[in-house]
């Protein structure tokens, strides 16, 4: 064991296993341990390198590993795949996690506290409701349709189907169908009341918080975007420059490049889905403002005039993720531009 210096944990829910090498890289042993043996065994180690795949219980076991004095570092799993040599075994993973470890050029993922991942725990939670939500207005709509009642697009236009629902009076329904579309009802109401108040307390930790108060200052970015930010991304000064930032967003385009010919694509949509998505989001508000004020920036004016609104938000989204990285390293508010100074120097 003390000729240990490198630590390959292929995670599970039960039966974990353990690749240990040492200086030169050569296998020193390779066993599997039990859920409730894997602090103990680390407990005996002495201090080394412990990699693991990010995953759902990777930032706790790396917390728990690290508070006994090793240094623990997390790999995406897209990034130990090619030290898979032959065939997927928790033996093979485990032994190209210990190796992909020890590489110079690795990228980590920074390990969450516990506190960073019940922030991430409160917005997914909503996301979740979000679509819930979402799924039990399409089956309400569609229930309704086949009995010739409609309303028109939008979330606040439910409330009138929801109370022709509780009409006792209303004829169109018979009793089996409202009996049934009660209960969709009430879950419609449910759903919203419990987002309503994650998104209350979402905003009252955004002003509360100053880096997320500092970052609503941004126009596209509200309490929700904000809080998304604050709780995937927990180390921004990991990045080398905010190209790198929106690139990790997928904001960038995908380049194929070879002989010397560069090929830029489509975006890559790498990244987290769901922050990508706030983005956009956010920058085609945006760009609905811009699109219907004449002292707006003028270099938005000209994007639109020149490339279609999508491909203009998601340049606007890359935009925002820059300004983003930008203020969480170097601090200080968003600042927005004088519309009469910007005209002044561009002509």
């Amino acid at each position: 064991m003390k000729q240990v210096i490198t630590i390959g944990l292929d995670l599970a829910k039960h039966v974990f296993l353990v690749h240990g090498a040492n200086a030169k890289g050569s296998p020193v042993f390779n066993r599997k341990l039990r859920r409730g043996e894997v602090l103990r065994f680390f407990e005996k180690l002495p201090p080394c390198l412990v990699g693991m795949e990010a995953c759902g219980s990777a930032h706790y076991w790396a917390r728990e590993i690290a508070a006994l004095g090793h240094e623990v570092q997390l790999i995406p799993p897209a990034y130990v795949k090619p030290f898979v040599k032959r065939g997927k075994t928790d033996a093979s993973d485990a032994e190209a996690i210990s190796e992909a470890v020890t590489r110079k050029t690795m990228r980590f993922v920074p390990i969450k506290t516990a506190e960073q991942q019940a922030a991430a725990m409160v917005l997914k939670t909503r996301a979740l409701l979000v679509r819930q939500r979402t799924q039990a207005v399409n089956v309400l709509r569609a229930h309704l349709a086949e009995l010739g009642i409609i309303a028109t697009a939008g979330l606040a236009k439910v409330e009138a189907l929801v109370a022709i629902i509780r009409d006792e009076t209303d004829a169109r329904l018979p009793a089996a169908a409202r009996f049934a579309l009660m209960a969709i009802a009430d879950e419609i109401e449910a759903s919203a009341d419990q987002i309503e108040r994650l998104e209350r307390a979402i905003v009252v930790e955004a002003k509360r918080d100053e880096d997320m108060h500092r970052l609503t200052t941004i126009p596209g970015v509200g309490a929700i975007t904000a809080a998304t930010i604050k709780a995937l991304v927990p180390d921004p000064g990991g990045f080398k420059s905010a190209r790198h930032f929106a690139a990790w967003l997928g904001l960038t385009p995908r380049s194929h490049s070879s002989g010397g010919k560069e090929r830029l694509g489509r975006i890559s949509k790498m990244g987290n889905p769901e922050l990508r998505s706030l983005l956009v989001v956010g920058a085609t508000a945006v760009l609905r403002v811009v699109r219907n004020d004449a002292r707006a920036r003028p270099w938005l004016k000209a994007l639109l005039a020149r490339r279609p609104f999508k491909v203009a938000a998601v340049a606007q989204a890359n935009k925002t993720a820059r300004i983003i990285w930008a203020l969480l390293n170097k601090g200080g508010s968003y600042r927005r531009p004088d519309p009469l100074a910007v005209t002044a120097v561009t002509q």
